[in-house]
């Protein structure tokens, strides 16, 4: 097993847990962090894994980027570069991964922390949780894919609203705006993360993976091609071991067991 410096990291059947655990850094990015989450990000994308949970130690699910150790690098934007591209590597791996993300914001969410948080296939928040981009106010700008994820699920107006002016969000308007899946209350985020995890483990990885895949192109293809994307993973997984097993219990009217 991987031992990492700045993770908590673990597996368990189809399911791996990742843990921001920079506690007293209010689980910061620094260079350290990102890596390993590019290396974490590698070790859920393999036909084992069904389910991926990531969640913050502590109070803070993640206070975005360490500045701290930005502003005691020799050249920060050097410095801040690596830390970008670890990072997104490690995002573009969950999004394209087979399976299923999901994200539990158990307290502030701010700059890279919120882009990591709102990117979960699912995402739940605790009541307590709050969200704000934050980098304006630091003189950077938006990283994590803020300003591909942003526009697509609040919208343009709300998303200039965010990075400019950085609002900050309670978890109840997160939920209104669309930008999590669930608010929780806090002393049951745990639980309800499990439970989540369990729920969809239980489900069809090629299932789940289709989706995740059509909705990525969906960005990006027209109608026709869409429509031909749709076509080829519905076939795909009807001749899977899963989708028999599913049509089979479906028309048996009992529960599927897939692989």
């Amino acid at each position: 097993m991987t031992e990492f410096e700045t993770l908590k990291f673990a597996q368990s059947g189809p399911v791996t847990s990742i843990v921001l655990n920079r506690p007293d850094a209010a689980n910061g990015m620094n260079d350290a962090m990102t890596r390993e989450l590019a290396v974490a990000a590698s070790l859920c994308d393999t036909e084992a894994t069904k389910v991926v949970t990531l969640t913050g130690a502590g109070r803070f699910f993640c206070a975005g980027g360490d500045l701290k150790s930005m502003a005691a690098a020799p050249d920060p934007g050097v410095f801040v570069k690596g830390i970008a591209d670890d990072l997104h590597r490690a995002m573009s791996t969950f999004a394209r991964m087979d399976a299923v993300l999901i994200t539990a914001v158990n307290g502030v969410a701010a700059g890279a922390g919120f882009s990591l948080g709102v990117s979960g296939d699912l995402v739940l928040a605790a009541e307590s949780a709050s969200f704000t981009m934050a980098y304006t106010k630091a003189g950077l700008s938006p990283d994590g894919g803020a300003s591909y994820v942003l526009p697509r699920l609040v919208g343009l107006r709300r998303a200039q609203d965010l990075m400019i002016t950085n609002r900050v969000l309670k978890a109840s308007e997160a939920l209104a705006w669309g930008l999590v899946t669930e608010v929780v209350p806090d002393a049951e985020l745990p639980q309800w993360l499990e439970a989540l995890a369990a729920k969809v483990a239980a489900g069809a990885r090629g299932s789940n993976s289709a989706v995740k895949k059509l909705l990525l192109s969906t960005y990006s293809a027209g109608y026709e091609a869409q429509l031909e994307h749709e076509a080829r993973h519905i076939a795909g997984n009807a001749s899977s071991a899963d989708g028999k097993e599913g049509i089979a219990a479906f028309l048996g009217k009992r529960a599927p067991e897939f692989s």
